[in-house]
């Protein structure tokens, strides 16, 4: 059962976004581990004195509720099982933390070895049934991804309508993901982020603002398209960035400090987190950067020169974690 006996960070800074009184202190960030839901067993990584074992549950939910004590994140975005688990066990009780869970669990995200899914259009697909989470959480993610074809995309609307009707009346709020297609649907990739933000928009414009997502969480696709949507409606449709593969640790931090200046307001990072050496020294560091107390460059040096005060070895040589390695950011450098 929910309770909730302290005031939400996600709801104090969403506020003072849409007031329009947004500060970079303001930046909301989310630990997506969620991806029991996608990848198995072997979503949460291998054991670092045995690389032939995946890391337990156990160890999984151990890593949730550490990160939720940390009071360094403002979202925990979990499978329904896990979140089942920690609410029972009163770890948001007292926590600024908001409990999240996905809710659907799209094609695009199922990665089980030996899999041949991601050559494949997304389908949609819920595991989740509203009336078991409603108890647990006020805050659930939707996933949506458009493929250029009229039955696909029709279906999967069609969905997404039957999920608002599910939800209506119920105290559940959700924000909305939005993947780039994982195929070639026919859109070079010079046009494909300005597809993917008309197609966002125009699902979106039928909508009432109680049937509308809170935010929403989508690939950064460049400054360009970035800005162009986060200026679109400002203060109402609030975009989120996810954080894609693991990458360097420069990647982490171009990523979250261009999300920002072109008008993203949220951050929700996977395996970003998950795989670092430290997770909450690189959500720290996260903060600092989207704040301006740090460069990108001074970030990555100081994140390898405590986890090494911490008896640490780094996976990543400081030189080539100081690359940065994802094409799209290089647009701003």
């Amino acid at each position: 059962m929910k309770v909730n006996t302290m005031e939400k960070s996600l709801d104090i800074k969403l506020k003072k976004t849409v007031q329009g009184n947004y500060k970079p202190s303001d930046f909301i960030i989310a630990d997506a581990k969620d991806g029991d839901m996608g990848g198995g067993i072997t979503a949460f990584g291998q054991v670092p004195e045995d690389p032939s074992r995946s890391k337990s549950y156990t160890g999984h939910l151990e890593a949730m509720r550490e990160m939720t004590s940390s009071k360094l994140i403002d979202i925990m975005l979990m499978s329904v099982s896990g979140a089942e688990r920690l609410v029972n066990d009163d770890v948001f009780k007292n926590s600024a933390v908001t409990p999240a869970v996905r809710l659907n669990d799209t094609s695009d995200i199922w990665g089980p070895r030996g899999s041949k899914y991601k050559i494949h259009p997304a389908h949609n697909f819920r595991s989740a049934r509203i009336d078991k989470v409603v108890p647990l959480v006020d805050l659930g993610l939707y996933s949506i991804t458009f493929s250029n074809d009229l039955k696909r995309d029709l279906a999967s609307l069609n969905e997404f309508h039957s999920f608002l009707d599910n939800i209506s009346g119920k105290k559940l709020r959700y924000f909305l993901e939005v993947f780039n297609p994982q195929i070639d649907i026919g859109i070079d990739k010079e046009n494909l982020p300005g597809y993917v933000n008309d197609s966002i928009v125009r699902s979106l414009a039928g909508l009432t603002k109680e049937d509308s997502p809170l935010f929403l969480k989508m690939p950064f696709n460049g400054p360009k398209a970035m800005e162009e949507l986060c200026q679109y409606d400002p203060g109402n449709l609030i975009v989120g960035v996810l954080g894609g593969g693991i990458g360097t640790t420069r990647d982490t931090f171009e990523l979250i400090r261009q999300s920002e200046k072109y008008g993203a307001r949220v951050a929700l990072f996977g395996r970003k987190i998950l795989f670092a050496e430290v997770p909450k020294l690189i959500v720290t560091m996260m903060r600092a950067v989207v704040q301006g107390e740090l460069s990108t460059e001074e970030a990555v040096k100081m994140y390898h020169s405590q986890i090494r005060e911490m008896g640490i070895s780094p996976k990543t040589s400081l030189e080539n974690d100081l690359k940065i390695t994802d094409p799209v950011l290089l647009k701003d450098i």
